[in-house]
């Protein structure tokens, strides 16, 4: 099957399945399962950051940073478009209690002259406190943020004593993007989402990464919110080939999509939007009226390609390791005969 639904679709490889099957392990809980110490020092390391801390899930790991940087109440500050708001299920209101004052996207970013302009500045009965802005790259609308801007939110948030959270989902797609050093990133975020599921084919989890004293709270908190685990090493085993050896071919993707991207665009009746082209994804609309009544999740099973339906006018193809460029060319063969059928 050809599989474009999403990056979250790819399978542990085989070398992941082995090192899972070999991994050395102990009682998370206690503290002494080997595996994963090893893991979150390598990841803490990378990321030039104190600590780390494996966790079941990247929305497990944005809500358990919420729930460690604010107390209940507390406003945070973030992107109306991005996943905490969007997909994670209000989930932020439920186990950290906070207030989210979203502020309107433009290409992944907020306007810096709103964002400080939403920020309470002076302590008053009437306001919650603002403890924590919220970012996040790289977008699951395709987009990537640059360090320019990164930079500006962090010299925003130091001027008002204030932690910054980064959604980092797709980290190292934006790093690759940007073409940049790992910590060219990390320095203008307190805390960091790394999610090992999306793309780099580990079967599950994400790592929370930040200070020495942010990842102690935040155990406890995990361990509040469910998520202390037992023999993690064996998971945490993949989630080491995932960022020592699959963040590395993450080009690769890139470079898929930019090619399924051109290929589509050759089909009149579709428009690829080429400013959501920076990472593995491609973005598209069918002007088309009557192929579009064949571009169905129905019609492409037959022929063993998954896709997702229209969502918003939109249709959105995800590349992964599991997708060729001899993939790309047989979907693309499939419009083609689907178009050929539409206009008799």
């Amino acid at each position: 099957m050809i599989d474009f639904r999403s990056d979250t679709v790819t399978r542990p490889t085989q070398r992941m399945r082995d090192a899972m099957y070999t991994a050395d392990v102990g009682d998370d809980v206690y503290g002494d399962d080997i595996t994963v110490n090893q893991f979150q020092e390598y990841v803490a390391h990378l990321c030039g950051m104190e600590a780390a801390l494996f966790v079941p899930s990247g929305t497990f790991c944005n809500q358990l940073a919420l729930f460690t940087h604010c107390n209940r109440g507390d406003e945070i500050i973030l992107p109306d478009e991005c996943h905490i708001v969007q997909h994670e299920a209000g989930s932020a209101a439920i186990i950290s209690g906070v207030n989210m004052r979203t502020l309107q996207t433009y290409n992944g970013k907020m306007d810096l002259d709103r964002l400080e302009n939403a920020i309470r500045k002076e302590e008053n009965i009437h306001y919650p406190e603002t403890k924590l802005i919220c970012l996040e790259n790289a977008f699951s609308d395709g987009k990537v943020v640059d360090l320019d801007y990164m930079r500006s939110v962090k010299k925003i948030a130091d001027k008002y004593n204030l932690k910054i959270h980064l959604d980092g989902a797709r980290f190292f797609n934006a790093v690759t993007s940007l073409n940049c050093d790992i910590r060219d990133m990390t320095e203008n975020v307190d805390s960091l989402n790394i999610c090992l599921s999306k793309g780099l084919c580990a079967p599950v989890g994400s790592v929370l990464v930040g200070s020495k004293e942010f990842i102690k709270s935040a155990t406890k908190k995990r361990k509040i919110m469910g998520g202390g685990m037992r023999q993690v090493g064996i998971l945490a085993a993949a989630g080491q080939i995932a960022v020592k050896e699959m963040r590395l071919r993450l080009v690769e993707d890139h470079d898929n999509a930019r090619y399924l991207a051109e290929r589509l665009e050759i089909i009149s009746g579709i428009e690829v939007l080429k400013n959501k082209l920076d990472i593995n994804m491609v973005f598209f609309k069918i002007r088309d009226e009557k192929l579009k009544r064949y571009f169905t999740e129905e019609n492409f099973a037959k022929y063993g390609i998954i896709i997702n339906p229209e969502e918003d006018g939109l249709f959105r193809f995800v590349t992964h390791y599991y997708i060729s460029r001899e993939s790309i060319d047989e979907t693309i063969d499939l419009i083609i005969r689907l178009k050929e059928k539409s206009q008799r």
